[in-house]
């Protein structure tokens, strides 16, 4: 059932996205994929390539800094792999499930929870919704005036204050954990409708907050903290990069809430692969500094470029992840109870 319900919900997600993208003149998206300069567009294909590298690379790395305080160790090789595959999963599975992926392949029975492993993941999406909200920020409001659009201040501001009041959880959940999971749960309504649902959900919640434990640790925070921003930023420039191999004339800072807004718009239930959602936000993000007939053809089809280079990379790291002796698909396939029980999953 929750699988149905997880797949209905990225289907319908899907629609909407396709039909939110969908050209009024195919035609005119299909010229500016012909009208491409190959010949010069290498070197750029090869600059964002390079930057994708670093991205993964940092992505990848920094959870080691989540995961020490917690006391699991993995060696680089094992790290990267699981790494990859979970990313591969973030993008394959509907509505986010791929975040359960590489908790469950580190749990480890008697040591490690995936619940405390999901922990970190939680910290790990809280600490990019808030750079990335900061980003968002920063360039929509040198962006305002008057022929800005309405939805775009507001937006900003909704942004900053989901992950900062997320952000503040994780603090008030170190500092005062009894009181902020009976709040938490309060909060669901739970116990009024089902009390033992919500005894499950506070025991869910304690545990997990294990995971929170790297916010003591001043020096794997910091780390931390580094890891992400050198991440987001070589992916702030990457766009930037690419973009103008397609002739795009996008000043940083544009690339940068482009990249912002897309990291918040697939924070919702994603579509299949993050077919349309990805596209439509990268549009969205474009039109704020081009004309809507540069966005309509360059626009959108450096959109689908990027989309489709990044479904590549990830899918193709993650099958070269699963061919190495560091993760096995047999692994990936049992990480599937996670869902159903992530504090006792074997």
């Amino acid at each position: 059932m929750k699988l149905a319900v997880n797949v209905a919900l990225s289907l319908v997600m899907l629609v909407v996205c396709v039909w939110a993208i969908w050209p009024d003149d195919p035609g005119a998206l299909a010229d500016a994929f012909r009208k491409l300069s190959w010949s010069s567009f290498w070197p750029y294909l090869a600059g964002y390539l390079a930057l994708l590298a670093v991205t993964h690379f940092c992505r990848a790395w920094r959870w080691n800094n989540l995961l020490a305080p917690i006391g699991v160790r993995l060696s680089p090789a094992r790290l990267l792999a699981i790494s990859s595959v979970g990313f591969m999963a973030i993008l394959a599975l509907p509505a986010r499930l791929g975040e359960f992926v590489r908790p469950a392949l580190i749990r480890q029975k008697g040591k490690v929870s995936a619940a405390a492993a999901l922990g970190t993941v939680a910290v790990e999406r809280i600490v990019d919704g808030l750079l990335v909200s900061i980003f968002v920020f920063a360039a929509l409001f040198a962006r305002r005036g008057p022929d800005a659009p309405e939805w775009m201040m507001p937006t900003a501001y909704a942004a900053l204050a989901v992950f900062t009041a997320a952000t503040i959880f994780l603090v008030f959940a170190l500092r005062w954990p009894d009181r902020t999971v009976k709040a938490a749960v309060a909060m669901t309504l739970a116990r009024r409708f089902s009390p033992a649902l919500a005894s499950k959900l506070e025991e869910k919640l304690h545990s997990m907050i294990r995971g929170f434990f790297v916010l003591k640790d001043a020096r794997n925070l910091l780390v931390f903290l580094l890891w992400s921003i050198a991440y987001w930023i070589a992916n702030g420039f990457s766009l930037w990069i690419l973009a103008r191999g397609f002739g795009l004339d996008l000043p940083v800072i544009a690339a940068f809430a482009t990249m912002g807004l897309v990291a918040v718009g697939i924070t919702l239930p994603n579509s299949p692969g993050l077919t349309g959602q990805y596209q439509y936000f990268t549009s969205l993000g474009l039109g704020l500094y081009l004309a809507p007939s540069v966005v309509d053809a360059s626009g959108m089809a450096f959109a689908h470029a990027l989309w489709g280079i990044q479904v590549v990379w990830y899918l193709g790291m993650g099958a070269v992840a699963l061919a190495t002796r560091h993760v096995s698909f047999a692994e990936v396939v049992e990480s599937r109870h996670v869902l159903e029980d992530p504090e006792n999953a074997t």
